[in-house]
């Protein structure tokens, strides 16, 4: 693959003399383990079906890794090749990161709820050379997708099955000890590592690229904003496939040299018993999955002593689960606002989360810097949102094939598409993305803060505010609510709710609809997409 890395020259030299850019690989801190504490555990691997829990240290987990390296090898994988691989939260996705560096090739993970049309067209966008799938995942059938759709594929050389039975396994191309030795050259610190498509509402998804400095830049002044270090029990819970499990549960663990506890399906009673047995210190993850947990410790299941900190991203956490978090389980609740192209740009300290994570999304790591603008571009005073702009360390390399979706501009200044206001401390809220806006008759509606107050009520469970076209007014507004259990929530009711809040009349929802399940990505982010495109379909259905 011909990788054209162009938002990295214009920013190298500063980068690198102000020390945010460090020249250092995941083998590095790979290599340092190795050295240091081989016998220290790095991963524990609960897997759904498997009623033994793996347990690797650092020294089995490199034998592992040497393997793949060398069976990728052997199948003609060379250095800037793309090895994509959808895997649930498994041992064999961490061995395929230190795997693919190994050899100077590309990882490209992809979420396990892609299906043929989504694949096809990452994999000969990004020309995919070897494509690693689970035989089976939560009772879909991978193996028989992948097979289907090789004819679709011209650069795809190898297909591979974790838990496959016949020649073209994992277990029989990437873990045995026959294959000869490795002699390939390692990733380099500038060199594309990574590969991830962002999610996007609309159209394609673009490519994002990323380099051990862009990416490793920011993990290292994550760790020291909340406080990491190598005694760290991490629950990698979120999907490893998206930013947030990949950097923050798969690569900060190894740069730490801690030890990641992987849960491959989502289930918060077990994830508490986990958190209990492995002593977790530690986890990042949307805020559904602390709503999640919150709601098994009132059901009755036990709290931890170890697990102190949480970092929650995606959207503005409720106050009212960073009040219920604290309250119930002692957990510290961190926000944080980024994207697949910068990482986690602001993050709140663990020190203040009780008293920011509920008002802002953080303030920005060292080596990136934001900026809110209204639209002629003019920086606006704190306090008054406007269109957010991030530049720094951690900017992407830019976008696959598409240099000219970057958003970026003459000084280096990034378009994320998010509204936001920054406060007189530097800590910034978001405020809706630029096309969320909803304005209803020329007033702007509060959307965060309708959303806030929704989630106070008793009956609710998760909540989100859209607008839907409307003659007389431009827009009005509906209001998606899920319940918690037994409990019920009318249109009456939100209506007395609100007016017993003295919300002003024009701020409250005309619509409300209750789901039994809100749309989200495999990560726990809300896709507002969808409730506006539910909204409209309500507006032209009268």
């Amino acid at each position: 693959m011909n990788f054209d890395p162009v938002l990295l020259a214009s920013r190298a030299g500063e980068m690198k003399e102000r020390g945010f850019w460090r020249d250092e690989t995941i083998l590095d801190h790979f290599q340092r383990a190795l050295r240091d504490c081989p016998e220290k555990t790095a991963i524990v691997a609960y897997r759904e079906g498997e009623p033994e829990v793996l347990r690797l240290s650092y020294g089995e987990l490199h034998r592992r890794v040497d393997r793949a390296a060398r069976g990728l090898v052997r199948l003609g994988v060379g250095r800037g090749d793309v090895v994509s691989y959808q895997l649930p939260n498994w041992w064999e996705f961490v061995v395929l990161v230190l795997a693919c560096a190994r050899i100077g090739a590309v990882s490209n993970p992809v979420m396990p709820i892609f299906r043929q049309r989504e694949l096809s067209f990452m994999l000969n966008f990004g020309e995919s050379k070897v494509f690693v799938v689970p035989r089976c995942y939560r009772g879909f059938d991978y193996e028989g997708m992948a097979r289907g759709m090789l004819d679709k594929l011209p650069h795809l050389k190898q297909l591979i099955v974790v838990d496959g039975s016949g020649p073209d396994s994992f277990a029989a191309l990437l873990m045995d000890d026959e294959t000869p030795p490795l002699a390939a050259e390692p990733i380099a610190p500038d060199d594309v590592m990574l590969l991830m498509y962002t999610s996007g509402t609309t159209g394609e998804p673009k490519g994002v690229m990323h380099t051990a400095n862009t990416l490793f830049s920011n993990l290292y002044a994550y760790k020291e904003r909340m406080e990491l270090g190598a005694s760290e029990v991490i629950l990698g819970a979120s999907p490893m496939a998206h930013l947030t499990g990949y950097g923050y549960l798969v690569t900060l663990p190894v740069i730490l040299n801690a030890t990641t506890v992987l849960l491959d399906v989502w289930d918060a009673k077990k994830a508490l018993s986990i958190v209990r047995d492995e002593a977790v210190t530690f986890s990042m993850a949307s805020a559904t999955f602390v709503a999640d947990l919150c709601n098994a410790v009132e059901q009755g299941e036990p709290t931890s002593p170890t697990f102190t900190r949480f970092n929650c991203a995606g959207a503005p956490i409720p106050p009212v689960l960073i009040e219920r978090a604290w309250k119930l389980m002692n957990l510290l609740v961190c926000s944080a606002w980024g994207m697949t192209e910068n990482g986690a740009v602001t993050v709140t300290e663990p020190w203040r989360a009780l008293e920011k994570s509920g008002c802002s999304d953080g303030r920005p790591l060292p080596g990136m810097e934001v900026k809110v603008c209204d639209v002629t571009g003019r920086t606006v005073p704190a306090g008054e949102t406007g269109e957010l702009f991030v530049r720094g360390a951690s900017l992407f390399a830019g976008y696959l094939k598409r240099p000219q979706l970057n958003n970026v501009d003459a000084d280096g200044w990034f378009d994320t598409g998010d509204l936001a206001w920054i406060d007189a401390e530097g800590y910034i809220r978001i405020n809706g993305r630029s096309k969320d806006v909803v304005i209803r008759g020329g007033e702007n509606i509060p959307v965060v803060e309708i959303e806030n107050l929704l989630y106070k009520h008793p009956a609710i469970a998760a909540a989100a505010v859209v607008g839907f076209p409307d003659k007389r007014f431009g827009e009005r507004v509906c209001a998606f609510v899920g319940l918690k259990q037994g409990c019920s929530f009318t249109f009456e009711d939100m209506t007395a709710y609100f007016t017993g809040l003295q919300l002003t009349r024009q701020y409250i929802p005309e619509r409300l609809e209750v789901l039994e399940q809100m749309p989200q990505t495999p990560s726990g982010k809300l896709q507002k997409f969808k409730l506006r495109e539910m909204a409209r379909a309500f507006a032209d259905q009268g």
